[in-house]
């Protein structure tokens, strides 16, 4: 099988196209995957993004020359034929293929393969070589049921408010910060945001998407006005001095991550709810055999022990080193205005 793609200093490079895939070095054209800073990152000549996803990367990364494309259309590179597929990680998140000479190959960034009412959801695509994420790469990692999880966390912010606490919630400000608002029910009280967030809920807004009623948590802002309240915020800032105008609080944190014993004592959350805008165990290893790719890269997460598993299972994996860093709770990259 000839190499489709290679993977460089500057990101994973096309020869025949002469184009970059979510590099992490300037170059001169960039497709990128989604709008997540370690994904679409600043200095680039050009870019190429889906119709969905170019709001935010404007948002994020200013005046780009950048192009849109439709989910599912192929246009030519140089020597290579390339489209964009729903990758269900966040709102105009994509898989991309690259077709050169009958082969082909697909990139998938970050995704994860449940619907949850706000992105895109996920298609797998046919190829011959696979590029994944295994950010949650382990098979402890098992996300709740979307209905449960709404009611976990409905049940906390009404118990927070009967309480008189302010109920924090940390979730990343593109996404998942909006997945939830659109599940949580608004009726239990008013909905304050971190600008991060409401920064991103207006963008999302301006596209057309369906979200509650939020306030933008300014400096003035008086916690009294706002009884029953839950506020949504990244993960970075809920450690510092931002949090002290909200008096008495709850907080919680939903991450993947809280899937793993101990870590919500270390972040001090009363309450952790286990869900993630990346695959969990069961959705890494779905997603990869519907591809029918007989050649899987693994990339960010726990790539060494996900390797040695596609290899039991009979696929030929490698693990190659990015810059890309799926979900961590000290990482300000998706967490980014």
């Amino acid at each position: 099988m000839a190499d489709v793609l290679k993977f460089t200093d500057e990101g994973i490079y096309c020869p025949a196209g002469d184009f970059y895939i979510d590099p992490w070095k300037p170059v001169d054209r960039a497709l990128i995957t989604h709008g997540h800073a370690d994904h679409a990152r600043d200095g680039m000549n050009r870019y190429l993004a889906t119709e969905a996803a170019a709001p935010v990367m404007r948002h994020r990364l200013g005046d780009i020359a950048l192009d849109t494309i439709r989910y599912g259309e192929t246009i030519r590179i140089g020597g290579a034929e390339v489209s964009f597929h729903p990758a269900g990680h966040v709102p105009g998140s994509a898989q991309i293929k690259v077709r050169v000479k009958g082969q082909d190959w697909v990139v998938s960034g970050d995704y994860k393969v449940v619907a949850d009412g706000l992105s895109e959801p996920f298609e797998p695509v046919r190829c011959h070589a696979f590029i994944t994420e295994c950010t949650f790469g382990l098979p402890i990692f098992k996300w709740t049921p979307q209905d449960v999880l709404t009611q976990q966390i409905d049940d906390w912010w009404a118990s927070c408010a009967a309480e008189g606490r302010t109920a924090v919630l940390g979730a990343y400000s593109l996404g998942k910060a909006q997945r939830l608002l659109t599940t949580v029910n608004a009726d239990i009280g008013p909905i304050l945001t971190h600008g991060a967030v409401e920064g991103t809920n207006g963008v999302l807004r301006a596209q057309g998407l369906a979200l509650p009623d939020t306030t933008y948590v300014t400096q003035d802002l008086k916690i009294k006005d706002y009884p029953g309240a839950l506020v949504v915020a990244p993960p970075g800032a809920m450690a510092g001095p931002w949090m002290r105008k909200f008096g008495q609080t709850s907080t919680a944190f939903a991450s993947g991550w809280m899937a793993l014993r101990g870590v919500r004592r270390r972040r001090a959350a009363d309450r952790g709810f286990i869900v993630s805008d990346h695959a969990d165990w069961a959705g890494l290893n779905w997603a990869i055999k519907e591809t029918g790719a007989e050649k899987i890269f693994v990339t960010h997460g726990y790539t060494n022990s996900f390797e040695r598993w596609l290899r039991d299972q009979g696929y030929d994996a490698h693990t190659v080193s990015t810059a890309y860093e799926g979900e961590g709770f000290d990482s300000t990259t998706e967490d980014a205005a």
